[in-house]
């Protein structure tokens, strides 16, 4: 079982996400106030719509991890996930359910560093992130998740 440490949500693209307590969960929209969910997130415009574009986590672990084998601080806001977590493997949700105090949410695919993090960060992330970068997922109800939130698996 882990837990969320922190939950951040970005209004545009381009814009370093906020940290947030409180976010509420809808389904196929994402996190309300979320870039994804004003559809005006990088993949926003891509047809069809693919799965796995509602909600992003990644690992504190892989965060640490990170610094001490490359020398690389990237924050969870400039990892640009929704959500950093804590004592959960992620890749192992790829296809499974687990929910999020409330929320059920499903992992639907790794979620891999993209050229644009190195862009706006600055910082060489694309390779060491590799296979690490953590998970996509969709949300399966509405609801409110909260940082503490447990996360455990359901199926």
């Amino acid at each position: 079982m882990g837990i969320i440490i922190n939950i951040f949500i970005s209004e545009k693209a381009n814009k370093l996400p906020v940290p947030v307590d409180v976010a509420e969960t809808i389904t196929n929209r994402g996190l309300s106030g979320d870039r994804y969910y004003h559809k005006t997130g990088t993949y926003s415009d891509v047809e069809p719509k693919s799965p796995g574009r509602e909600l992003t986590l990644i690992e504190l672990e892989v965060l640490e991890q990170l610094e001490l084998d490359y020398g690389i601080t990237l924050s969870g806001a400039e990892a640009r996930r929704n959500i950093v977590t804590q004592g959960i493997f992620l890749n192992d949700l790829v296809g499974k359910r687990f929910q999020i105090g409330a929320v059920v949410c499903e992992g639907i695919r790794l979620c891999h560093p993209c050229k644009l993090l190195e862009e706006l960060t600055g910082k060489q992330v694309l390779r060491p992130l590799v296979d690490r970068g953590g998970l996509r997922a969709d949300i399966l109800n509405n609801g409110t998740i909260r940082v503490g939130d447990s996360i455990m698996v359901v199926d």
